[in-house]
């Protein structure tokens, strides 16, 4: 079987290839530099142009059986673009519709998109996770991207006869991993006090070795064909909890300062930070039972051994820097 990942030297691109390649299957690794990823038999790398309507993927689709598409304008707290959905659709939708397109042309048989759990919206209560039947509530521009593209694939999927699969992802871990979760490595690391000592949400995450895994699925299972899944590693954790357990495998102390949720929010609003207290205090638990039903699917890894690997990633990273 050979497949095509795009954004394969990225976070998860990365660890997805070694997951393929370790199950003999060939790998097509689309990316924007030619200098990230070792070749070798079981993987062929393509460097592609600027991510849009007009990317020719002719070369990369030769012989393809799948398309795991990964390449994304992801999200970004302070994004500085003058037109920041424009920039989003750009990436996200016209870009992905391109590659489907030519995808169909040559006889692709399925297409896995890995979109986002914001495409559902941005919080929960712990009694009620989001579900793949909920309806869509995306509530910034990388958000409606995200549907946009699930949305053109789909109609994509009712025109050609290509099987889409859609896959949902909360906030994803693992070696690699950058942005908040890499500064929540970096503050407790560092001994800085964090004001969540009376947080008591829930969030779901994703080590990413796990939805690498439920993306092979995706890929190999009949059943997977026109469906939706949100995945997770099924251990939701509070903002304290995930502190504390970062904390333990950094053999560092957890910090935590009991402040009012209240108060914490005052405070950010004062200065434009509301969302970021919105994060760490809301719960944000999705419901991944349908893709453990239907395909058979249980994460391999616990959440204990996604800290592990990532704070043994962490540590060896600055053991690099200092060398």
């Amino acid at each position: 079987m050979k497949i095509l990942v795009t954004g394969a030297n990225g976070f998860v691109g990365t660890a997805l290839c070694k997951r393929l390649q370790s199950s003999e299957i060939e790998v097509h690794a689309a990316t924007r530099s030619a200098s990230l990823i070792p070749q070798s038999e079981s993987l062929r790398q393509f460097v592609v142009d600027e991510l849009d309507h007009k990317t020719d993927w002719t070369h990369a689709l030769t012989g393809v059986d799948a398309v795991v598409h990964l390449a994304a304008r992801v999200h970004v707290m302070n994004d500085e673009a003058i037109d920041p959905l424009r920039e989003f659709l750009k990436v996200n939708v016209e870009a992905t519709v391109n590659l489907a397109r030519q995808a169909a042309v040559v006889g692709v048989k399925r297409f896995i998109y890995l979109s986002s759990i914001k495409v559902n919206g941005e919080s929960t209560t712990t009694e009620k996770p989001f579900r793949e039947t909920d309806a869509p509530n995306p509530q910034d521009s990388y958000a409606v991207s995200k549907l946009c593209a699930e949305q053109a694939l789909q109609a994509i999927a009712v025109e050609t006869g290509m099987e889409i699969v859609i896959v949902r992802s909360p906030l994803i871990y693992g070696p690699g991993v950058k942005a908040n979760f890499a500064r929540l490595l970096k503050t407790v690391d560092k001994g800085i006090p964090l004001p969540l000592g009376c947080v008591t949400n829930k969030r779901s995450l994703v080590f990413v070795d796990n939805l690498c895994d439920a993306l092979v699925q995706c890929v190999m299972h009949p059943g997977a064909a026109g469906r939706t899944y949100l995945v997770s590693d099924g251990a939701d954790m509070s903002s304290a909890e995930l502190v504390q357990g970062i904390a333990a495998v950094l053999n560092r102390p957890a910090r935590l300062v009991s402040v009012p949720i209240s108060l914490m929010r005052a405070a950010a609003r004062l200065i434009g930070k509301a969302t970021v207290v919105d994060r760490v205090t809301q719960s944000l638990v999705i419901d991944s039972s349908s893709i453990r039903k239907e395909l058979g699917w249980m994460p391999p890894y616990t959440v204990a051994h996604g800290l592990r690997v990532t704070a043994d990633w962490y540590q060896s990273s600055l053991s690099g820097r200092q060398s």
